[in-house]
This record gives structure tokens, C-alpha cells and sequence, in this order.
């Protein structure tokens, strides 16, 4: 089983606890497709979806490493825990939050080693995923937590009207995003204070 989906009192924040195996990408778009479709929200499925696949792909990577489970468990098992431990481990766990009109995605890990976006080699198979991220959210960022992080995307889930000079719909483009680049509000790419 790969999800112990934690119930929460408030409809709009729901997490779930990912399991350390491969199989936890799909979790992770197959949690945010469920909490998109109960909001009404499926028109961000699509930029949610990848984002939370490349922010679980990286705490599976970089979080936890290759460590296969020593005790010698299944190709693609790590030695990593599903539930907080004594030591202060925490699991990897995807968050959802919705605060019209934003949707948040964060993905907590056990690593305190903030993300870096590296430059992308047009012929490696990997290293773009930060990229992507930045590229399909309007935000992302990072914040320590005690004995992990948590990385985060926000998402607007209605256009961004107006645009940055007061000029209506002139200003944006047909998917609402600003045509003369992202709004920044501060924390993309950088630590949270």
C-alpha cells in the first residue's frame, strides 16, 4: 500500500503520507486529482500534477538517496519511515491547501538540504525538475523544518485579472498569467525565513 492519507478537520488542507517506493509519484498526482476534483479545481490538475511528481521524485532522490532498504526489501524500497520516528525521522508527505485563490502543494522530507536548481544539460535525463517547477507554478520555495523541509508551489486557481499596471485583460495573457512575466511575492528560489 502505498498512502496512509491522514483525515484532517479543515476540507481545504488534506495530506497524505507517501510510502518510500517509486510507486509514491503516482500517489501523489492520483491525491491531487481527488482533493482538485472535491475544490472544483480540475483546471490546475494538469500544472499541479507535474509539480507534485517532480517535488516527490526529489525528496525520493535527494531526501532519501538510493539507500535500498537494508534488510534486503524489494528493488525501489528504501530503508525510510512511513510514520515519524524516535530519532526525529520524519516521512515524506504531500500536502495540499486551498485558500481561494491559490492552491498550495508543499512536499515535506526528512533532508534539511534546501533544493537548488541547477543548470539543465540538454542531454542529461535528468535535472530539470526545479525547472519545471518554477515554470508551471506562479511561486515556489523552501522552508527548514525541525529535522526536514518542506518545498513548496503555489498555483492561482482563478486568472490573475488586471495584470501589474491596473490595464485589464490587456495585461495578461488567455491562461491569466502576466505577459510580461511571473509576479514574484517573494520566496521563490530562496529559503523561507
Amino acid at each position: 500500500m502505498s498512502t496512509g492519507t491522514a483525515l484532517a478537520v479543515d476540507p481545504h488542507v488534506v495530506t497524505c503520507t507517501l510510502a518510500p517506493r517509486f510507486e509514491a509519484v503516482r500517489t501523489a498526482r492520483d491525491f491531487a486529482r481527488t482533493a482538485l476534483q472535491r475544490w472544483g479545481l480540475m483546471e490546475l490538475f494538469d500544472d499541479v500534477a507535474l509539480v507534485a511528481s517532480e517535488l516527490v521524485t526529489n525528496a525520493l532522490r535527494h531526501a532519501i538517496g538510493a539507500r535500498p532498504d537494508p534488510s534486503g526489501g524489494a528493488l525501489g524500497e528504501y530503508d525510510f519511515p512511513t510514520q515519524p520516528t524516535p530519532d526525529g525521522r520524519l516521512p515524506i508527505r504531500i500536502s495540499l491547501v486551498h485558500r481561494a485563490p491559490q492552491v498550495v502543494c508543499a512536499v515535506s522530507d526528512p533532508s534539511s538540504t534546501g533544493p537548488v536548481a541547477r543548470e539543465a544539460d540538454f542531454v542529461a535525463e535528468s535535472g530539470r525538475g526545479l525547472h519545471l517547477v518554477e515554470s508551471f507554478s506562479r511561486s515556489w520555495g523552501w522552508h527548514p523544518l525541525g529535522s526536514g523541509k518542506v518545498v513548496w508551489a503555489m498555483f492561482e486557481a482563478e486568472p490573475v485579472g488586471g495584470g501589474l499596471d491596473g490595464g485589464g485583460l490587456d495585461a495578461c495573457g488567455p491562461d491569466g498569467r502576466p505577459l510580461d512575466g511571473r509576479i514574484d511575492i517573494g520566496g521563490r528560489h530562496r529559503r523561507s525565513a
